[in-house]
Order: structure tokens, then C-alpha cells, then sequence
């Protein structure tokens, strides 16, 4: 039995998910919430496996599911966390994954009327696997149709290189993992980049989608 709590800030959504997750086979609703602080509260009262948290909740209605899904991850590593949100935005990936993705997913909103779909996101990060919307690699088409065969073409330094980005660690990090320096590092990165056509955007949305284009590889 997978222990779940939901934590979203409108009522009708909150209680939707409730009824959708209870009537599933293995899965139990332990606690719902409807902002981070209510969700403290319940993962400090309840035993808890996956948690559904939307990504904007009071006060700020900006990222407190990011912020609460990465505390979660830090504090209780065996917790594993969805993140829900009707944005398809790829920084908002990169921002949850940015200390690793194990245990992770990001579900658009739209998916939840899929039960199967949201039960496989459950399941994936109950397994600390990561769970990331298939809409946001299609928003990606153009750049995976051209990075497909350059995956293939990056050296084993480079790959291991962007299967660390992949896990979320900074430059430094992937510095002292392979043993080299950290000008070594960025050189592999801008190749990596070059190779997958992703020379003309800011280096953080190049990150998401060399990231993104990784996880989607056959």
C-alpha cells in the first residue's frame, strides 16, 4: 500500500485528487493540505510513501511546491514527490532536479484526468525513480529531432558529463566526480551543447533541454 497526502490549495482540486487516488488499488490517501505549512504539519503527524504537491500554494503562489518537494527530498529521502502544475515551463524542471532527480516527478495538471498516467508517476517516484511529463519533452521536439543521433556522437566523458547534469549536481560537483578541473568541465559542457544544437538559448535553458533530451534517449 502506497501512502499518499495531496497538498493543493483549491478545494475542489484537492478533493478531486483525493477521490481519484482512494478508489485506486494500493494506493491510500493519509493526509491532504492546502499550503506548505499544512504540509509540515501532516508529514510530521502521518507515515507517508509519495507526496502530490501542487507547484504554487499560499503565501506566494510562485514555487512552494518546488521548494516543499526539494525539502521533502533532503529531510525524508525516502519520500518520493510529484509535483502538479498547469505550466509547461522547463525551468521549473531544472529547478526540481537541481539536487538530483531520484524520487521526482513534474506532472502537468492536464495528466491527472488520466488515472493511469498519474498512477505510473505514484508508482515511478515511490520507486525513486524520476517521473517528468511527456509534454515537456514534446515542447522539445525540434531540439530532440536534432540531438537524437548527437547523443550517439558525444565522447564517454561527455556522456558521463551530462548523465551527472542529468542527476542534477553543479559544475564543481562534476569537477571532483570525474577527477578533473572545472574549466575541464564547462569545455565538455559547451561541446555537449554545440553537439546538440543548443548553442543559441541562456545556459540554463540549455541545461533543461540537454537534460530532457538525455532522459528521452532510447
Amino acid at each position: 500500500m502506497i501512502r499518499l497526502v495531496i497538498a493543493e490549495d483549491d478545494l475542489f482540486v484537492r478533493e478531486g485528487l483525493a477521490s481519484l487516488l482512494a478508489a485506486m488499488d494500493g494506493l491510500e490517501v493519509v493526509g491532504t493540505a492546502s499550503d506548505a505549512d499544512e504540509l509540515e504539519a501532516v508529514l510530521a503527524a502521518v507515515e507517508v510513501d509519495v507526496v502530490l504537491t501542487d507547484i504554487r500554494m499560499p503565501p506566494t503562489h510562485t514555487d512552494e511546491g518546488i521548494r516543499a518537494a526539494r525539502r521533502i527530498r533532503r529531510e525524508r529521502p525516502s519520500v518520493g514527490v510529484v509535483v502538479l502544475s498547469q505550466y509547461d515551463d522547463p525551468d521549473h524542471v531544472l529547478s526540481l532536479l537541481d539536487d538530483g532527480s531520484d524520487g521526482l516527478g513534474y506532472l502537468l495538471k492536464e495528466r491527472v484526468v488520466d488515472p493511469a498516467h498519474l498512477r505510473r508517476a505514484v508508482e515511478s517516484v515511490h520507486n525513486g525513480e524520476s517521473a517528468i511529463d511527456p509534454k515537456i519533452i514534446d515542447l522539445l521536439i525540434t531540439a530532440r529531432t536534432r540531438g537524437e543521433s548527437a547523443i550517439d556522437r558525444l565522447t564517454d566523458r561527455e556522456a558521463e558529463v551530462l548523465s551527472l547534469i542529468a542527476e542534477g549536481v553543479n559544475n564543481a560537483t562534476i569537477a571532483n566526480t570525474l577527477h578533473i578541473g572545472e574549466k575541464a568541465v564547462q569545455k565538455h559542457i559547451n561541446s555537449i551543447f554545440s553537439k546538440l544544437g543548443l548553442t543559441d538559448e541562456p545556459e540554463v535553458h540549455r541545461r533543461v533541454k540537454a537534460v530532457l533530451l538525455w532522459l528521452a534517449k532510447p
